[in-house]
């Protein structure tokens, strides 16, 4: 039997596993499973051919337009395998639960949450280019185009009749998802046809091509026992779920496959999605982790009358600055009397109120400072531990979400501060990356990972459900941990810690290829040393997003200060479409160090471009694809871009020094 969805051919049969393909590519086996015992059935380093996969049988199909679940079991040990693919939006998301039926134990090594196969025959990678993306701290989302040929090299395997051996891969380490690579990616095929994948994973995941004699195959992992320490144990009646991951196959290119991963995206968050107020924070090139309250008061200030809608006060707020820095002493989460006056903390919060804002604080919940009396007053069983030690990073501890006293620690914590404050927004971080993770109540430190992640989903759930007009943003040292596990769950996202404002362009302009647009928190920080060209740089960059306000607002020139309310008031109108709007790069992805940088924002309503040119020089360049453009922002520039439409697109003459617009443009018709 043969279904298709979204893009892809789903087939089983009563001699064989259900396989997966890419439209006309060759079938792969659609699930492969390793385990403590056996491993692949013929060798190899990719993660294709399991010995167990290989035997699993269907026992039901039930197939639908928009879904397709299917029953698999393996007879040696058991195992049953259900596997759902369905659409989400336009692309199709595909997760299994395996679960054990004999009294043997089965223990899990790695288990693929998709396998595909695209193309046919032994040569079939050579028609690919592979997208990927680097990510670290203060260089996110730094995507790169090249030939599968550099990873995967053509072999002459039809001599030797014979798969591969080899493989390409991706993978992540520790508890910083983002923190090397993102968990997505994209195939091109030379006829622009693309397919595209997200794995949905705090707690590992892996990436894996290998070329065969039948043609490429790609499977998509969470945690391996390899890559993660990763086993989980299943005995009778157990059930263990995989890490979701979404596919989105387009005929139309690499744009459109991620657009349609933007619509899975939308259909997959918890929370609302509409409200996107403007916020500033007090942190970035700002007070940075020491805030007071004389210090505060001309930022809550500037902020409102900049038309700031939250104001949150970052790190420090709970940390006695004559005791020593706040780092190593968070996690208590009660304020520091000596950091504001005699109206305390409450006071100071009620000022942001009463110029018509709204109030958030900053937690990292996760983590618990050596010097933390909570280091001491939670059960042992509370923190991570591996190999008969309490994990220590950076003079910080890691609570385990699963353990109910670490649970209860954070309830009470949250419920005081909404309740007690006022706060209405919190800025989650997360700063260390606590290793492979832990083996309390785990058959392996990664498995310990795993469930610590689900349970802090979990938790945000259920947060949210106590306190529903709760904004909460997702940060992890800016976006180390910016996979949709947790953003599923949260309304906003730092796409970084970068404080150079040149160097955050190729950041927020690549930041929804992996963010939903109205997700991508982009900074801007103004600061009086600025010329008007400079302010308005890190003014677009926070507009191609969500604008997310910093800096010593009030030291601005009025000019400065104009330049901001502009932005603001336009972000303003600008936003309800930014929640629909779906992004595409008419210069294809910028890399890190390109002088013009441009991302796309298609909406319902319109279609902005957002442009940096990082030149000193003045130059002239053509944007394809489009027929005319008006400047949005800034309006009233005292050096003016000359923007003439042609018969091959826009073109746009610079002027000297750096410069930042926001267009409005009309395509061109395809």
């Amino acid at each position: 039997m043969i279904a298709r969805i979204g893009g892809l051919t789903i087939g089983w049969g009563d001699d064989a596993p259900a396989t997966l393909a890419v439209a006309d590519g060759h079938p792969a086996a659609l699930v492969e499973i390793f385990t403590a015992a056996e491993q692949r059935a013929r060798t190899s380093q990719a993660y294709v051919r399991s010995a167990l996969g290989a035997r699993l049988r269907l026992e039901r199909a039930d197939a639908a337009p928009d879904a397709v679940t299917l029953v698999q079991r393996d007879p040696d040990t058991g195992l049953e395998v259900t596997t759902v693919l369905a659409l989400s939006g336009a692309a199709v998301r595909v997760q299994h639960t395996l679960r054990g039926t004999s009294a043997q134990p089965v223990v899990l090594t790695a288990v693929s949450s998709v396998t595909i196969g695209l193309g046919v025959g032994p040569h079939g990678g050579r028609e690919y280019d592979l997208l990927t993306a680097r990510s670290e701290w203060l260089a996110e989302n730094r995507w790169h185009r090249r030939p599968l040929t550099d990873e995967l090299p053509p072999l002459s395997l039809p001599i030797h009749a014979q798969d591969g051996r080899g493989h390409a891969t991706l993978t992540s380490h520790g508890a910083w998802s983002t923190g090397e690579h993102l968990p997505v990616g994209a195939l091109v095929h030379r006829d622009g046809a693309a397919v595209a994948w997200q794995i949905e994973s705090g707690a590992g995941w892996h990436v894996d091509l290998s070329q065969g004699l039948d043609g490429l195959t790609l499977s998509l992992l969470g945690p391996t026992d390899l890559e993660h320490q990763f086993a989980h144990e299943l005995r009778q009646g157990d059930e263990f779920v995989t890490v979701p991951v979404a596919l989105a196959a387009s005929v139309r290119g690499f744009d459109a496959a991620i657009a349609d991963l933007t619509s899975h995206r939308r259909a997959i968050r918890r929370v609302d999605g509409p409200e996107l107020p403007i916020v500033y924070n007090d942190f970035m090139n700002t007070l940075m982790g020491q805030p007071s309250s004389e210090a505060l008061r001309p930022l809550i200030r500037a902020a409102a009358e900049a038309g700031a809608e939250v104001f949150c006060i970052d790190a420090g707020w709970f940390a006695d600055p004559a005791i020593g820095d706040w780092w190593d002493r968070v996690g208590e989460w009660q304020e520091a009397p000596s950091r504001f006056d005699d109206a305390g903390l409450r006071g100071i919060i009620d000022e942001i109120h009463a110029k018509g804002m709204r109030s958030g604080l900053w937690l990292e919940p996760e983590v618990v400072g050596v010097n933390s009396p909570v280091a001491q007053t939670l059960p042992e069983e509370a923190f991570f531990r591996r190999l008969g030690a309490r994990v220590r990073e950076h003079d910080r501890y890691h609570l385990d979400f699963r353990h109910p006293a670490a649970r209860a620690h954070l309830d009470e914590t949250v419920d005081r501060i909404v309740r007690d404050y006022g706060v209405s927004f919190l800025k989650l971080d997360y700063n260390i990356n606590p290793g492979a993770g832990t083996e309390w109540q785990a058959t392996a430190a990664g498995d310990g990972l795993l469930g610590h992640v689900r349970a802090l989903g979990d938790w945000l759930d259920e947060v949210q459900v106590r306190h529903p007009g709760l904004l909460i943003e997702n940060c992890s040292s800016g976006a180390m941990r910016a996979d949709y596990a947790l953003l599923s769950r949260t309304h906003l996202q730092s796409t970084s810690d970068q404080q150079d404002f040149r160097l955050y362009p190729p950041i927020s302009a690549s930041a929804p290829a992996s963010i939903a647009p109205e997700q991508a928190g982009n900074w801007a920080y103004p600061a009086v040393g600025m010329t008007d060209a400079e302010t308005a740089f890190t003014l677009v960059s926070g507009l191609s997003g969500r604008l997310y306000l910093s800096g010593f607002l009030g030291e601005l020139r009025a000019s400065q200060r104009a330049l901001v309310g502009e932005a603001v008031e336009l972000h303003k109108t600008l936003r309800s479409d930014l929640a629909v709007s779906v992004p595409f790069w008419p210069l294809g992805l910028p890399g890190w160090d390109d002088d013009l940088v441009c991302l796309g924002l298609r909406g319902e309503a319109q279609t902005l471009l957002f442009l940096w040119d990082r030149a000193e020089e003045p130059r002239s360049f053509t944007i394809p694809g489009v027929r005319s453009a008006e400047t949005l922002f800034p309006a009233s520039a005292s050096e003016v871009w000359k923007i003439e439409s042609g018969d091959d697109g826009i073109r746009i003459d610079t002027v000297e020094g750096l410069g930042a617009r926001v267009l409005r443009v009309s395509e061109a018709r395809a």
